[in-house]
């Protein structure tokens, strides 16, 4: 790494910070759910359009692609792709700040406002020194990357990955558990598949003491959550990660009714494709075998979601050795592998990745909460680092 370019890029990173930081606050205090996302769109396009990069909106309804190309870059020369989240969560924030969200069960708690302002942030450093890239940079501010069907999917079938082809492809996320200043990633699978389980069991109604004459759901219910678990602790290899929970189980009886009905929700999340698939017939099946056996019906809704998450070895290996020269190797850490999901994987499918975390906690300030929390927050000197990462990203 060019030392000169580094501490160009370092002084730029601190000149725009208290910008950047506005574009946070701006995008925390005005979240919007997943698809929904039509005034953040808004607001991107016309950031886009100050710096004077070309883009387009509406990619997928509420998504932009936007390109950085220097004159020595032909139209068609491959890309480096830059990825950012745009949506937040159904949650009601609890933080006392003056940036705290303005619309009311809604709050950006996974960190995609953050997202959002690094990556314009790197933009206005990225067209200033379009000269100097190897390679075209395309920007995608992503819609929906909390819901299925995942907005990247819904990005790549709009064409985002074409036109000119992106050749590799890099993501950022905020990594709560880790001090600012520090980043991690790690080579090959990272992250699991996500799917989603809905169970409903119809059984017969009737009085708590006259239990004979019914069938009752709760019981039926219970039975299939418990069976189901010996899926993972019997079915599948203990190499393979992976994880069946149920969050969610409702039976509105009463102390001396048994309901007819019993609604549940659940996730299934593994890091193998032919097991994935596997389980999730099982799961279907023996619900159904299992409500039936007691006279009841089972009728079980299976909402595929994300595929694994793979970072390709080359370009993470290439991105931590840069990083390590950025950083320093004490700040540059090998992440263990985690089954939450994320729906980068979709890219991951297409071309060669890179996702990588950033640490945002800072204990002394109180910042300390996790992502999905209602108290969640940042360390604003993390988007510093966030826009270095993502600039030499970049570079060669």
């Amino acid at each position: 790494m060019n030392n000169t370019i580094q501490t160009k890029i370092i002084n730029k990173t601190t000149a725009l910070h208290e910008k950047v930081i506005a574009y946070r606050q701006h995008l925390h205090q005005h979240p919007e759910l997943s698809y929904q996302e039509h005034e953040t769109m808004k607001y991107i396009s016309k950031q886009l359009d100050a710096i004077g990069i070309e883009h387009q909106t509406g990619v997928a309804d509420t998504g932009i692609v936007a390109i950085i190309r220097g004159e020595q870059h032909s139209a068609d020369a491959p890309c480096v792709g830059l990825r950012a989240d745009i949506d937040a969560l159904p949650i009601q924030e609890e933080n006392e700040v003056p940036y705290k969200s303005q619309n009311n069960g809604v709050m950006h708690a996974c960190g995609h406002d953050v997202h959002t302002s690094v990556l314009l942030g790197a933009a206005e450093i990225l067209q200033e020194m379009k000269s100097d890239l190897p390679d075209p940079v395309k920007l995608i501010f992503q819609p929906g990357e909390e819901k299925n069907p995942g907005g990247a999917s819904l990005m790549i079938k709009a064409g985002c990955l074409k036109n000119p082809d992106v050749k590799e492809m890099y993501a950022l996320h905020v990594f709560p558990d880790m001090p600012v200043g520090n980043i991690g990633t790690k080579e090959g699978l990272y992250m699991a598949s996500c799917d989603e389980v809905y169970i409903d069991i119809y059984g017969k109604s009737g009085h708590g003491a006259t239990p004979h004459e019914t069938i009752d759901s709760i019981l039926v219910g219970a039975e299939i959550v418990t069976s189901l678990q010996q899926i993972v602790s019997r079915k599948c290899d203990p190499k393979i990660p992976c994880v069946l929970n149920f969050g969610h189980f409702e039976g509105l009886g009463a102390t001396n009714l048994v309901p007819a009905h019993v609604h549940i929700k659940g996730t299934f999340r593994t890091m193998n494709e032919s097991w994935r698939a596997k389980a999730l017939d099982q799961i279907v099946s023996q619900a159904e075998h299992i409500a039936k056996a007691h006279g009841a019906e089972a009728k079980v809704e299976i909402s595929k979601g994300y595929p694994f998450l793979e970072n390709n070895a080359v370009l993470t290996r290439k991105f931590i050795e840069k990083a390590e020269t950025w950083l320093g190797k004490a700040c540059v850490h090998d992440l263990p592998i985690r089954l939450t999901a994320e729906d980068f994987s979709f890219y991951a499918q297409e071309i060669p990745t890179c996702f990588f975390r950033i640490g945002v906690r800072n204990e002394e300030r109180g910042i300390v909460h996790g992502v999905h929390n209602s108290q969640f927050d940042i360390d604003h000197d993390a988007l510093k680092i966030g826009m270095q990462m993502m600039v030499m990203a970049c570079l060669e």
